[in-house]
């Protein structure tokens, strides 16, 4: 039996360097870095509502025309409970400035806080024991 046959691997040529980024015409060294989260916000005062991740957001009304975009994309998808968490991680914002953001709409009444609905950790005793029952007799 005879060993099987391997082809010679050839060098392959590696891919041009990507060409580097224009400067910037005031002469900075360094790239621009997106905006600040205060100016998604609109204040830089940082006055907050007691919110928790779980608290959940409840439009009243559609967005208005002043609005901004970040504002009327909370409202049209807080038509159904969300909690913040959720908003944060639709709109790709931080917990921080999501926090800013629905403290701004709800000092002008456009959502509602809830808390969140806590269940029972413990199931009634008689609802497992009427469970019981019914299965039983099938």
């Amino acid at each position: 039996m005879t060993p099987p046959r391997r082809k010679r691997r050839q060098p392959q040529q590696l891919p041009p360097p990507p060409p580097p980024l224009p400067k910037p015409a005031d002469g900075e060294e360094n790239p621009r870095y997106p905006e600040r989260l205060y100016t998604i916000a609109g204040t830089a005062d940082g006055g907050r509502a007691e919110l928790d991740l779980v608290t959940l957001i409840v439009s009243r009304s559609g967005p208005p025309p002043s609005a901004s975009p970040e504002e009327a994309a909370v409202l049209r998808l807080c038509t159904a409970p969300l909690s913040v968490a959720e908003l944060s991680a639709y709109l790709n914002l931080p917990f921080s400035a999501m926090t800013v953001l629905i403290t701004e709409l709800i000092t002008t009444e456009l959502v509602q806080a809830r808390a969140p609905i806590v269940r029972q950790s413990v199931p009634d005793r008689s609802l497992l024991e009427a469970v019981m029952h019914g299965l039983q007799r099938l």
